[in-house]
Parts: structure tokens; sequence; C-alpha cells
């Protein structure tokens, strides 16, 4: 039986946060280890990644959201690493996305601490992609030089930069133009997945159908803050354009008045 519609307020569309976890996240510092390529680390990578997550995620994903991609053609015959910029609405789904646009190639996730600190998935998630955000110059030294080894494995990596959780919205938040000069630094094409969802008729949960658009390619004719604006407009223009065909309504968001106190009680 399908559940009541929900409202959630929101007051900045920048920086509030709708996940429901509760994790105390730990200090990813200097001494945090971001490659980890010993050769029994390399096997359990391999064992978790491609013989346990791929295949949960498939049948996870299938399931419970019912869920499709659609033009992932555009992946196809890249060679090169790359850079996919995705919507985040899920905290059940999203994990699991990234996996399953960009097989067969790996991808590695850049994600809040949180996800490294939970008791046992937190000692798992190092090896099947997460990339914590870091904590301090020394560990920025630690993470770029982490990416940069995984790029030239001809990797993918995956940014939310929406960075905040609000489940199953179906609009697009607006993001700043940072996270995008990773890709103009290494001159790498970027990629945009949105995730769009569609309301099933006896159930709340929505179907979703990720859509894959791109590539989009760093303008080097411009200044470097220009080629970062750039290619962040081409992305927030594409998952704008996807977004318009969801049409669940399970949850909906509305801007806080400013004299308004209490927000979101169930």
């Amino acid at each position: 039986m399908a559940k009541k519609q929900k409202t959630i307020y929101y007051r900045d569309e920048l920086n509030d946060e709708f996940s429901s976890a509760v994790i105390t996240p730990k200090k990813i510092d200097a001494n945090y280890r971001y490659v980890r390529d010993g050769f029994f680390e390399r096997a359990y990578a391999f064992f978790m990644y491609r013989i346990v997550a791929q295949p949960l995620s498939w049948i996870f994903l299938k399931i419970k959201f019912a869920h499709r991609i659609r033009n992932k053609k555009v992946l196809r015959g890249q060679k090169k690493p790359y850079f996919i910029y995705a919507t985040h609405r899920s905290a059940a789904a999203d994990p699991f996305v990234p996996t399953m646009v960009c097989s067969p190639k790996k991808v590695y996730v850049v994600v809040h601490a949180a996800n490294v600190s939970m008791p046992v998935l937190g000692k798992i998630n190092p090896y099947i992609g997460a990339l914590p955000l870091p904590d301090g110059i020394e560990a920025s030294k630690n993470f770029t030089a982490a990416m940069e080894k995984r790029l030239k494995q001809r990797r993918v990596i995956c940014i939310y930069p929406e960075a905040h959780i609000w489940p199953y919205y179906t609009g697009i938040r607006p993001f700043t133009e940072a996270s995008f000069r990773y890709p103009v630094r290494y001159d790498t094409p970027v990629y945009a997945f949105t995730n769009v969802y569609k309301k099933r008729k006896h159930l709340f949960t929505p179907k979703i159908i990720t859509y894959v658009d791109g590539p989009f390619f760093p303008d080097k004719t411009l200044p470097v803050p220009a080629a970062r604006k750039k290619l962040r407009d081409q992305v927030y223009e594409a998952m704008c354009a996807r977004s318009k065909l969801s049409d669940y309504d399970g949850i909906i968001y509305k801007k806080a008045d400013e004299n308004q106190e209490e927000l979101n009680d169930d």
C-alpha cells in the first residue's frame, strides 16, 4: 500500500542535508591510506568489486527500483579515463548506480568521510572505490595523488556535485563549479548521469531510470575558471533537461518561510 505524500521544507538549496543516516565521520588526515595496492589488497578489492558488489548492485537496483539505464551508448568506445557527475538523491541507490553505469570500467566515487566511518561497510568501501574527501593539506595531497593514479589506470571518477542528499528530489539543485577543476586540470572527458524518478501505481518507492549524457570536454581556449564554469553549465543543463522526465510526487520540497521555526516534523 502506498504511503502518504510527504512534504519537506528547506532553507538552503546548497547546504541542507536530508539523509536519515546518523554517522560520526572520522577525520581523513595524512595517515589515511587512499591507495591500497598490495598484492592481497588488490585481490580483495577485485573480489569485493567484481564478485560481490557488481552482482549485488544489479540485483538490489532491479528489485527495489526496477532500475534502467538509458543512453549508455555514449560511453561506448571511450578509452580515456573520465569524470562522471551524478545527481544525489538516495542513500540506498546512489552507492550502486555508478557501478552499473560505468561497467565494465571500475569507478571510484568521491564521498563524504561518513562512508568510510561505518563499523563494517566503512572498512569495505575503500576497496570498492570510495575516495573520502580529505581534511587538511597533507591529506589533500594524498587524495590528489590517488585520483591521479586511478586516472593513469584509465579508471572513472564519480562526483556528486550537489554534495547533499535530498531523497527522491526531482529537480536539480544549484551547484558550484569547484569540483570541475579536476577534469580541466587533467584534460579528461566529462559525462553527466541523471536519476529520473517515475511513480509506480502501488508502491511509494519510485522506479529509477538513469540517463547518461556527454561527453563534454574542457575548453582549452578559455582561462581555467571560465573552462570550469563552462563544464559545470553543460552538466547542469543536461541534468535539468533530463529531470523534466520525472513524474514522482511522493515527496514534495518547499522553500521554508523565513518565520517558520520548526521544519519537517514527522
